[in-house]
């Protein structure tokens, strides 16, 4: 299982970083991670995308961020909504600031950078409302294989 590849400290750290990104807007972050990934990395987060029903938010801007640690592959998935206001290179720019990271060894400083900037780009377009309802849990999830 890779529950243990981010201890129980950098969890909350994580979750934390989910929550405050999430403060300001009515965008969607989950963490999902998987020991391996031997598909697409993109096909896997896809996956992972619909059965954590992130296709479902009212606006359409749920923000999956998917790990696989043994295989060391990291994709970032943004829904339909925010797809359409984001520049096209924008995840792939997020990536590569927390693969910089992870090359230090920052794993979890890394993924909540990540998780930060992604905050900021929804809040830009999908402001926190005050009828705003938490859509999605903040937990991390992890897979079963």
């Amino acid at each position: 299982m890779p529950h243990n590849f981010f201890n129980a400290e950098e969890q909350k750290q994580i979750i934390a970083a989910i929550k405050s990104a999430e403060q300001n807007t009515s965008g969607e972050i989950r963490l999902h991670i998987d020991k391996y990934c031997k598909e697409s990395v993109l096909d896997r987060a896809t996956y992972w995308f619909e059965k954590l029903n992130m296709h479902r938010t009212k606006l359409r801007n749920g923000v999956l961020f998917y790990l696989a640690t043994n295989d060391k592959k990291i994709a970032i998935l943004g829904d339909a909504g925010i797809n359409q206001k984001v520049p096209s290179d924008f995840w792939d720019e997020i990536k590569n600031q927390i693969l910089a990271d992870f090359k230090n060894g920052s794993f979890a400083d890394g993924i909540c950078k990540g998780i930060i900037a992604s905050g900021e780009q929804l809040k830009t377009h999908f402001p926190y409302k005050s009828d705003d309802v938490n859509e999605l849990t903040d937990d991390i999830s992890f897979g079963k294989k």
